[in-house]
Formats: structure tokens, C-alpha cells, sequence
């Protein structure tokens, strides 16, 4: 059955178990406020379930649990915590604590606020936060009169007109609890040492005040002091029961020392029982306000160091480049709000890494020596994604207490804190520790998906160049062949109608674009094997002019329209390289010349020391690089006017391997005008360690 007193505002689930939220929806689909199918109303909503120490508040967070879920929503859990929850006995701290945990597993946010007005402290938080969906419990209680105070529901209902209110009763566990409650509840006693300080300051104000009488001061000046002394027993003092005693006693002195008769409860004055009560009246207001006031400013000393120890956390964290960061961050973080070693467990894919030890007294972290009994709850904690061990009813013999570091169905490790003498958390230093763990959660699950997305990226790159690649080969690939296929149909056809010089040319022709074939297959080949390492230097100790030399000889023959002049120095230089790919990069480079400067320029090859290396450049008087192309010429398929094969049939590839076998012996190679114009291709190689005397003559 569905009840509405407010229909507009409220639905009350009296007790159907699971069937109350299909009662739910179906007082949406049929009542005024139809529920929108769409995905993208569905994910906007956003539920707040209060929590308590009551007993049926368990089942009012499974409700909201269910509801986000059928709603497709978040979920919040908020704590407000007053001045009198200081008091809350040791049963209903563990049913607050239960009731937490149950929340953090159905994946709810853990909030905790403190405040006097519960009903206020709950809308301010619903209208900041975009709550949509308030799941609260109703203890039954009903308004006697029309002038008594209004309902926490109503006042709700007031203070938060535009968020749905669900209102789950449970009167006689309510009933139960408020007996037990009741019976449980003592007044609090103070201390003899509190008891010797409230009579201090009462004899003093007494002191005082007889001085002022001395001094002929009005009555309301004495009243004032004693007043002063009301507010000083309250600071100094714990609870009310030493103010409530110091407001009696302060009328009970004035009476007795500073009223007509002395020495007498009797008094002289028709009004002095005004007086009396007036001052009774002020005295109880003033001791009520500073206690009130000392236990908001504990309240607020308490959120402030909550604030302050996540905001820290969450700053940190965002620097946090490696998960061990993030591990190493919240247990510090741990060890400042609970002052024990901290355990950490990392998990790494789908196991659980060995543990490491963070000591509280700041030493180095350490791995920890395996325990069968601990390893059965860790193993239990991370299956399970529950809290476990000491303070626990499940493996409550361990020494430590375990909880999962989770978001969601998520697990990213397991937290273990040594509790000693199986005392729990109080429920402060567990929210806080809740949205620690939570944090270091999203922070994991951040790097997860930076990682993820870093893959994705290299991933979409890899087959970006496939596809260039594959696009380019295509295109290059299609020219010579045609060219070669073209050639070889006329020679097959009319080699005998063609003369001698004609059939020489076309001869070259085909051996031109088989050659330029079989240059572009061994750069594929060797850019590919150096890029993904599995070319393996072949390292000794040449001449730089022989390698120059043998270089030449493998050039392009359109070089012999080209000068092509080298200097080497008067002394040989003696490098550590292979040979063989030091030759390769030497052959690109002038090709390279070669194709992209007019016939008839300068190519120079020159090779100087410089300290312990050999820099070796080559250069040409062409039409040059523009500033902005410099920074492509390495890049793959880059070929001057086009970043792609052009008609030059150049697949780009000569330069990029050449800073690749540069890259693999340890160098960069670079690119710079050569003025008036042309370009400068230099890189640097290591000299030799042995002398050329030491070579053998071969």
C-alpha cells in the first residue's frame, strides 16, 4: 500500500520488502510525476539517504540502494552529526558504523556534517549537492497540538520544496529503540576535579560580589558577575551538569550572602523573586549557549582537520604519476588520522601483489613475512570487496583489520590497520577513513583510464601509420610498377623494331625503378626492425673515411650530375659504430641531396673531432627547409612539398630511419640552414678508445 499525505511531495513505503520499489515506480508511471524513460533524464538523478544509529535505518539504506540502482543514479549517505551524538553509546555507535558500511557497499558516497537542525542541515546539502530523491525513516511520532513544534518531514518538506521526499516508517522498531534508549540514558557526572572548579569560581564571584555591595554597587552588577562565573564553569567544564549546578547554586549564594537579611534564603524585597528568577532563568540560557557553543567548536575543529587531511590527500593524489604513489600518499594519509603502521596490499590485474608495511614512525617500508591466518582474510577481503578481521565478526581473531580498496565492483588492493584490543574506529575516524580509501579508488581508477586511454592512442596512432603507410606504398608502389610492366611489354612486343639506343634506355629505366624498389623494401625492413628493437648493434672500430668511401659507392647514379666533394680532416678518425647502418644513413642523406636540389649542386661530406666524438655532416646548396617543414623531416612519410608519397615517388622513409639508427647509437641528428641557402644534416659518433696503432693491418 501506498499512502500520501502530501501527494505532491511525499510517498510513504509502508513495509513490502523488494516489493516497495516496483510499488515505487509504479506510483511514478501512474501518479502525477511520470518517470522518464530516457537515459539521459534516468542518469541525472541523484539520491540522499540519511543515516542513524536506529535499527531500521539498515533497511532504509537498502531501499535507496535499490532505488539509485532503478533509477540509474548516484547515491549519497549523509551523516549529520549533533552535539549529543558525543554521548551515543557503545550499541548504537556499532549499528552507526553498520549502517556506514552498508552504504559504502552499495556503492554510496560517505558525507558526514554536524549541526543542531538535522532538517536544515539535510536540505542545505540536498540544494548544493543536486539531490533529487530523499530516502529518510519516520518514527511516527505526530504533531499533539497545532502549536507544537512541526515534524522533521514537514520541516523537510518545507525546506526543500523541489527535491521528492521518500519516507520509509518503521514505528515499532522506532518504539523499541527510543525505550531502550531512554532506559540506557544516565546523567552524565562530573569529575572532583570539575566539582572543585565550579566551587572555585562560585566563591570567587561570591568574593566579588560582597566587594561590590562594600563599594555600593547596584544589584545587577553583582548579578552580572555571577553570571561571568556561570559562562567560566561552563568553558572550563565538560557536559551541562557543572553549568545547570553553577546557575542554581549562583542564586542560591546571591540570596543567602548578598541579599537583606544576610546569612538567609529569606529576602526582604517583594520583587527579589523575580530577581531571582530572572537571574536563574539568564544564568541556565548562558551555561546552555557555551556548552552548545564549546561542542559546535569541537564539531568544527574536527570537520576542519577532516577537510584539511583530504584536501591535502586529494593534492597530492593529483601529482601521483605510478599506483605505488597513490599506495605510499593514502597510507601517510592513514598514519596522520590513526597513528599505526598501515599494511598495503597492491593489486595488480587480477591478483593481489605481496604486502608492504608503511611504519607510523616514519621509517622506510618494508614487505611483510606471510601469515596463513592474515593471507585467509586478505583473500577474503579482496573476493568479497568487504571489510574484515579484528573488530569484525568475520576472521575476528586477526590482528589487523582489512578493507578492500574499491570503486564500484572494482578492487585496486586491500588496506590492513592493526587494532588493538578489538576497539573500533569511532565513527568520525571511520567516515574519514571511508573517504580516504575513496579517494585513493578514483585516483587508481584515474591512472587506470589515463593508461587505458594512453594504449588507446598509441593504438589508433599504430594504425594511423598502417593505414599512411599501406595509402603510401599503394601509391608509390604503383608507378614503377606500371613503369617496369610498360617497359617490359615493349621489349617483349617490339624489341626488334626498337634500335639499339632506345633498348638501352629502356633497360636503365627498369633497372632505375627495380632499384628504387628494392631501396624502399630494405628501409621498410630496417626502420622496422630498429624501431621495435629487435635489430642488435653490430659494434666495432672503423675509419670514418672508408666508411664514407664505401657509402659512395651505393649512391643514387644521378649523383654524377652533383658535386660531391668530402673532407675528413688530415688525421683519421676512429668511431665505435655499425658500420654497415652508419653506410645506410650516409647513402640516405645524399640520395636525399641528391633528389631535392637542381643538378649542378654542391654536396659536401665533412668529418671533424670534437672532444669524444666524431661529428659528421652532410650539407648541400639547395633550395633549403622552411622554419615551419624542420620539425616533419624525421616524422614518417614526410617528403619535402608533400607529407605524403608525391611525384618524386618517395615513400619518406629515408630521414626517419636515419634518426632511428641515430636514436640507437645514442645520438640525435639535426637539421640547420646552410647559408646563404641549402640544408646541414650533422649528427655525432662515438670516438674509438683505441688508437690506430693498435689495429691490425689487414
Amino acid at each position: 500500500m501506498i499512502q500520501s499525505k502530501f501527494p505532491s511531495r511525499t510517498t510513504n513505503l509502508v513495509g513490502y520488502g523488494r516489493n516497495s520499489l516496483i510499488l515505487v515506480l509504479y506510483y511514478y508511471k501512474r501518479g502525477g510525476e511520470r518517470v522518464k524513460n530516457t537515459e539521459n533524464e534516468r542518469s541525472k538523478d541523484h539520491i540522499l539517504v540519511c543515516l542513524s544509529s536506529s535499527p531500521s535505518n539498515e533497511r532504509i539504506v537498502r531501499m535507496a540502494g535499490k532505488m539509485a540502482q532503478a533509477f540509474c543514479g548516484s547515491l549519497t549517505a549523509l551523516y549529520v552529526q549533533t552535539p549529543e551524538d558525543t554521548v551515543m553509546n557503545t550499541a548504537d555507535m556499532s549499528r552507526l558504523q553498520a549502517n556506514m558500511r552498508l552504504a559504502q557497499q552499495l556503492s554510496a558516497e560517505i558525507v558526514t556534517t554536524h549541526g543542531e537542525d538535522v532538517p536544515t542541515q539535510i536540505a542545505e546539502y540536498a540544494l548544493l549537492s543536486d539531490v533529487t530523491k530523499i530516502v529518510i525513516g519516520r518514527s511516527g511520532v505526530q504533531r499533539p497540538h497545532f502549536w507544537s513544534e512541526p515534524t522533521l518531514t514537514e520541516r523537510l518538506i518545507a525546506l526543500a520544496p523541489d527535491v521528492d521526499i521518500y519516507i520509509i516508517p518503521d514505528v515499532e522498531a522506532y518504539k523499541s529503540y527510543r525505550r531502550k534508549r531512554l532506559i540506557s540514558i544516565r546523567p552524565a557526572f562530573p569529575t572532583a576535579l570539575e566539582l572543585l572548579l565550579t566551587v572555585g569560581i562560585l566563591v570567587a564571584a561570591t568574593i566579588i560580589g560582597w566587594g561590590f555591595l562594600r563599594l555600593g554597587f547596584a544589584n545587577a552588577n553583582i548579578i552580572m558577575v555571577y553570571l561571568l562565573g556561570v559562562l567560566l564553569t561552563s568553558t572550563f567544564t565538560s557536559g551541562y551538569t557543572c553549568g545547570v549546578l553553577s546557575a542554581f547554586l549562583s542564586v542560591i549564594l546571591f540570596n543567602y550572602f548578598l541579599t537583606e537579611p544576610r546569612l538567609s534564603l529569606a529576602a526582604y524585597g517583594s520583587k527579589y523573586p523575580i530577581t531571582f528568577a530572572v537571574m536563574f532563568a539568564s544564568a541556565l540560557l548562558t551555561c546552555t549557549l557555551a556548552t552548545k557553543l564549546k561542542a559546535h567548536a569541537q564539531l568544527s575543529a574536527r570537520d576542519a582537520y577532516r577537510t584539511k587531511l583530504l584536501f591535502d590527500m586529494n593534492r597530492q593524489l593529483q601529482k601521483a604519476e605510478t599506483p605505488d604513489e597513490v599506495y605510499q600518499m593514502t597510507a601517510t594519509q592513514i598514519q596522520k588520522l590513526m597513528q599505526r603502521d598501515v599494511l598495503v596490499y597492491p593489486a595488480q590485474g587480477e591478483a593481489l601483489l605481496d604486502g608492504i608495511v608503511y611504519p607510523a614512525d616514519g621509517s622506510s617500508p618494508h614487505s611483510v613475512t606471510k601469515e596463513k591466518q592474515e593471507q585467509d582474510v586478505i583473500r577474503w577481503v579482496w573476493q568479497n570487496r568487504k571489510r574484515a578481521g579484528a573488530t569484525t565478526e568475520t576472521f575476528a581473531k586477526a590482528k589487523r583489520l582489512y578493507l578492500a580498496i574499491r570503486i564500484g565492483q572494482q578492487v585496486y588492493g586491500v588496506i590492513g590497520i592493526p587494532m588493538e584490543k578489538q576497539t573500533q574506529p569511532d565513527a568520525f575516524t571511520s567516515s574519514i577513513l571511508f573517504s580516504i580509501l575513496g579517494e585513493c579508488a578514483l585516483a587508481l581508477e584515474s591512472l587506470h583510464n589515463a593508461e587505458e586511454k594512453e594504449k588507446a592512442a598509441v593504438l589508433a596512432k599504430n594504425e594511423q601509420l598502417r593505414a599512411n603507410l599501406l595509402r603510401s606504398i599503394s601509391h608509390d608502389l604503383r608507378t614503377p610498377l606500371t613503369s617496369i610492366s610498360g617497359n617490359a611489354d615493349t621489349l617483349l612486343h617490339s624489341y626488334n623494331m626498337l634500335d639499339e639506343q632506345t633498348r638501352k634506355q629502356i633497360f636503365t629505366d627498369i633497372y632505375d625503378d627495380a632499384q628504387w624498389l628494392t631501396g624502399l623494401v630494405e628501409n621498410l625492413l630496417s626502420i622496422t626492425k630498429i624501431t621495435d628493437g629487435s635489430v642488435k648493434l653490430h659494434l666495432s672500430d672503423q675509419v670514418v673515411d672508408d666508411i664514407v668511401s664505401e657509402a659512395l659507392r651505393h649512391i643514387d647514379r644521378r649523383s654524377a650530375e652533383h658535386h660531391i666533394t668530402v673532407d675528413c680532416g688530415d688525421e683519421p678518425l676512429l668511431v665505435r659504430v655499425d658500420a654497415g647502418l652508419i653506410m645506410q644513413v650516409l647513402i640516405n642523406l645524399v640520395n636525399n641531396a641528391v633528389k631535392y636540389t637542381p643538378p649542378g649542386s654542391n654536396i659536401r661530406i665533412t668529418a671533424i673531432q670534437q672532444e669524444k666524438a666524431a661529428e659528421i655532416c652532410v650539407s648541400d646548396d639547395g633550395p633549403g627547409i622552411p622554419d615551419e617543414r624542420k620539425e616533419l623531416v624525421f616524422k614518417m612519410f614526410f617528403t619535402g612539398s608533400n607529407l605524403i608519397g608525391d611525384s618524386r615517388r618517395s615513400l619518406g622513409l629515408g630521414l626517419t630511419l636515419c634518426q632511428a639508427i641515430i636514436h640507437a647509437h645514442h645520438n640525435e641528428m639535426t637539421l640547420k640552414d646552410n647559408l646563404p641557402h641549402g640544408c646541414i644534416f650533422s649528427f655525432t659518433l662515438p670516438l674509438s678508445e683505441v688508437n690506430l696503432s693498435q689495429l691490425p693491418i689487414t
